[in-house]
């Protein structure tokens, strides 16, 4: 089988092509497109995009979902953080466009339909997502992030989201949360 002979870095490239995040930036708003599946694998750069957006002032962000085949805890987490940072901007808010049905089960059953709005009727962008969608750039922002402190948060984010969250990822939390405290003894140790 092909996969099992391409090394970790080779895989996480190739998966990154088929599931890559878009964007781009316009009148009163930023755009960010998940293509494939949104994952643990590529949530790092949306969370990175969209805060460099609300860091410059942005109040309104909007994910489309529309070529999303499906989204992890992890991607649906760093989706609730953002609308978490935005949300305490005058204003601030993550919209959400193009969701399946599937998608949109996924976020409700995660409690995020509170932090966020899906297909708002009266938003700025609804006229225009195909020439919005036919304007986004590849997110070519790479920074190396450390991908267990990432789940960690994001799982942290969907329990703060809705506390029903809590017993759904309890366990997840706890192995992580050791093994960041493992990694942590460890650095310790070796200094």
């Amino acid at each position: 089988m092909i996969l099992k002979s391409l090394n970790e870095h080779q895989l996480s490239k190739a998966v990154s092509i088929q599931n890559q995040i878009l964007v781009g930036k316009f009148d009163g708003f930023s755009w960010v497109r998940c293509e494939g599946k949104g994952s643990f694998a590529n949530s790092p750069q949306m969370k990175q995009w969209a805060e460099t957006q609300v860091a410059a002032g942005r109040h309104c962000v909007v994910v489309d979902l529309e070529t999303c085949t499906g989204m992890d805890s992890t991607f649906m987490g760093t989706m609730a953080g953002i609308a978490m940072r935005i949300a305490k901007l005058p204003d601030g808010v993550l919209q959400v466009t193009g969701a399946n049905e599937k998608n949109r089960n996924s976020l409700e059953d995660l409690g995020l339909s509170m932090l966020l709005e899906i297909e708002p009727k009266d938003a700025a962008w609804q006229a225009d997502t195909t020439s919005i969608r036919d304007s986004l750039k590849v997110n070519t922002v790479t920074n190396e992030v450390d991908k267990t402190q990432h789940v960690f948060d994001a799982h942290k984010l969907l329990c703060e989201a809705d506390e029903s969250n809590d017993e759904k990822f309890s366990t997840v939390l706890d192995v992580l949360e050791a093994e960041l405290e493992n990694r942590s003894q460890e650095s310790k140790q070796g200094s």
